[in-house]
């Protein structure tokens, strides 16, 4: 029931990524959300069973590609739980930070602030050291149980 009604609400999609001595893990998420302005907090759930979950705990920082309207084929890439040895063929990140991807509609990186564990997903709270804006026209949603460029 709460699935089918929360399918009706356009939700932004990202790409939540992680690294702590080299292990890398990102996962495609639809709950990033401003907290704060002052000081500048956002907040993601990420579900505990979720590979990336322990290296989030783990990082302590965290880096987060808001997708552009044609990038559906990363968020599906990321949604569908690649195994590590295939998750980053094909998918190019920055040089200047391998947590964020390249042509995305933004980015931003944060330092967990807080952690909540809220039934089987955690919400980390992340203050955020830095944003760009990228060049893209749209941005990704997800509403329907598809992918819309808005």
């Amino acid at each position: 029931m709460q699935k089918a009604l929360f399918r009706r609400w356009p939700a932004g999609v990202s790409v939540v990524v992680a690294d702590v001595d080299g292990r890398r893990a990102g996962l495609t998420i639809s709950t990033l959300v401003s907290l704060s302005l002052e000081p500048a907090l956002v907040g993601i759930a990420v579900a505990r069973a979720a590979a990336l979950h322990e290296l989030l705990v783990e990082a302590g920082t965290w880096g987060v590609s808001i997708l552009a309207g044609d990038q559906e084929h990363v968020a599906r890439h990321f949604a569908r739980g690649v195994p590590p040895i295939a998750m980053w063929v094909g998918i190019e990140v920055r040089d200047d930070d391998p947590r964020l991807l390249a042509g995305a509609a933004a980015w931003l990186v944060a330092s967990t602030v807080d952690r909540i564990e809220a039934g089987d997903h955690s919400l980390f709270v992340g203050a955020i050291e830095r944003f760009e804006e990228g060049r893209a026209a749209a941005s990704l949603v997800h509403i329907h149980g598809g992918y819309r460029a808005l």
